[in-house]
């Protein structure tokens, strides 16, 4: 498994840096950006920092490169506009997000840090059962539990501001019955008024304030102010539970995504590793598990295909 992965990885990684090229300047450089990128899925896959994987004997028979960079090499080189656009690429080819997904579910998970580290964009906010500090990954997962749309921000950062800004507005196709799925953190009526009525598309979360909807929701005052999409969602609590409960069930599959991201191997855990620090690491090394993570939700599905 792990070997007919890595090959996956390394044929996508490939085609994108060919496409990609090479924008540097006029001379080729002496390490490829094939390479670079290869090193940085290499470590991020093994759960080591950037200078492990500048040594010859992090490899084996199933990569191993000829010559490796420095690390000053490597680091100012993962950090290009080249190297970008390639994680950019082989992330659209896994995550398959120019498919149609009539279910979409949206949530946040806490990446925590340690409450004393000097990271100046680690910002403490809130998480179940108190207060921490760290980072807060949004994600948007398709009903195939492939994470299509994601984000990296402060833990301090609101739910309900990065899907309005970073989720929302960079969906995968939607077809005219298709239903996103979250939880109460994006219950609100500026979200639903501004931007998922703009869009076209149909929310259902369970409500924050099931007390304040059950004494003024039916006030045709309020719905009106609340907006229609809002509305609709509060009149289908009311007279539609059972029907309405049922759908929300389906909201569980990313948790069961989240609980895959973190468990298997190359994952991401609940606490960041002690070298991956500041935002744009982070995102960076973000980005390269979730690819990884749907990389193996394609292999197992052509081992499924295979085997049919």
């Amino acid at each position: 498994m792990d070997r007919e992965l890595w090959r996956l990885l390394y044929r996508a990684i490939q085609r994108a840096a060919k496409k990609v090229g090479w924008h540097g300047g006029q001379r080729a450089p002496l390490f490829s950006n094939r390479l670079i990128v290869a090193m940085y899925f290499w470590a991020a896959w093994h759960g080591r920092p950037l200078s492990w994987a500048c040594r010859p004997s992090s490899y084996g028979g199933l990569f191993r490169p000829r010559k490796l960079p420095s690390v000053s090499q490597f680091t100012r080189r993962i950090k290009s506009e080249d190297c970008r656009r390639i994680l950019e690429l082989i992330h659209d080819q896994f995550a398959r997000n120019w498919l149609p997904c009539p279910m979409v579910y949206m949530d946040g998970k806490p990446l925590l840090v340690s409450p004393v580290s000097k990271d100046r964009d680690a910002k403490r906010g809130r998480i179940c059962g108190g207060f921490a500090k760290g980072y807060k990954l949004h994600a948007l997962v398709s009903e195939n539990r492939r994470i299509v749309v994601w984000s990296v921000m402060g833990l301090n950062v609101d739910e309900k501001t990065v899907a309005r800004e970073a989720l929302l507005t960079h969906l995968p196709p939607m077809t005219s019955d298709s239903l996103i799925l979250a939880d109460s953190h994006y219950d609100s009526a500026p979200l639903h008024k501004d931007t998922i009525e703009p869009l076209g598309l149909c929310l259902l979360n369970s409500l924050a304030g099931q007390q304040h909807v059950r004494e003024g929701g039916r006030q045709p005052r309020k719905l009106r102010q609340m907006g229609r999409s809002r509305s609709e969602l509060v009149q289908a609590w009311e007279q539609h539970p059972d029907l309405t409960r049922f759908l929300f069930k389906h909201r569980n599959e990313i948790d069961r995504a989240f609980g895959v991201l973190c468990c298997t191997g190359g994952g991401l855990g609940t606490a960041l590793p002690p070298w991956v620090r500041t935002l744009p690491r982070v995102r960076r090394w973000v980005g390269v598990i979730i690819i990884i993570y749907n990389a193996r939700l394609t292999l197992q599905e052509r081992l499924k295909t295979r085997a049919a």
